[in-house]
């Protein structure tokens, strides 16, 4: 923020970090999807078909849309704060993964709980430390 004063992280701006990170992952399932029956052989062919895809065109919809949402979310949120709820999108392909039928393992479960912990040790606090 710049010299104005810092105003304390309300709930809706949560819900903006919350809101952009998950049309993020969205837009990143959504571009696997429409690339997964491409084959990937040839690199510019691959790309070329891929931008004519629907649902990749809609991932990358998805993408500007989360852009534009988290420049809103720079205006209002220290960086220290919406940062590390960037990570929450690993959490969500992960569930995304486990609903379109992946075998998700305990040790990747592990993972996303340690992520969850780490983005409410220093995304959900103002300073960074337990308070």
């Amino acid at each position: 923020m710049s010299a104005r004063a810092q105003r304390a992280v309300q709930p809706i701006d949560y819900a903006m970090i919350i809101g952009s990170v998950t049309l993020a992952a969205t837009g990143q399932v959504m571009m696997r999807l429409g690339m997964s029956s491409l084959g990937g052989e040839e690199l510019v062919e691959t790309i070329l078909a891929g931008l004519a895809e629907p649902l990749v065109l809609l991932g990358f919809a998805c993408f500007v849309i989360s852009s534009l949402s988290w420049l809103i979310v720079l205006s209002r949120v220290p960086l220290s704060v919406a940062y590390p709820f960037g990570a929450l999108s690993y959490v969500i392909v992960v569930v995304v993964a486990l609903i379109t039928g992946e075998q998700i393992s305990a040790l990747r479960w592990a993972g996303v709980a340690l992520i969850v912990a780490g983005i409410w040790l220093v995304g959900g606090t103002r300073t960074g430390v337990a308070e």
